[in-house]
């Protein structure tokens, strides 16, 4: 009986053991896995300010060019 609980705590110290290390490596995934997600989100939020700064830039000169040519009609008098 006595070799027999030997045995049962020296297997369940080996699974407790088992059971530390996976959780460890379960932890080091999920930190890989938050850094590759955070790092998705930087470069979706850098891509989303260019668009927003490339579409200012559009605007801005869509409206000198509308400014530009107000001023050529007005310029013929062909207004």
């Amino acid at each position: 009986m006595n070799d027999e609980l030997i045995a049962k705590i020296y297997e369940t110290h080996r699974d407790v053991r088992w059971i530390c290390r996976t959780l460890t490596e379960m932890k080091e995934t999920d930190t890989r896995f938050d850094d590759r997600i955070h790092a998705l989100e930087e470069w979706q939020a850098e891509s989303a300010g260019a668009g927003k700064r490339t579409g200012g830039i559009i605007a801005g000169i869509s409206a000198l060019i509308a400014a530009v040519s107000a001023l050529v009609v007005k310029w013929f008098g062909m207004d």
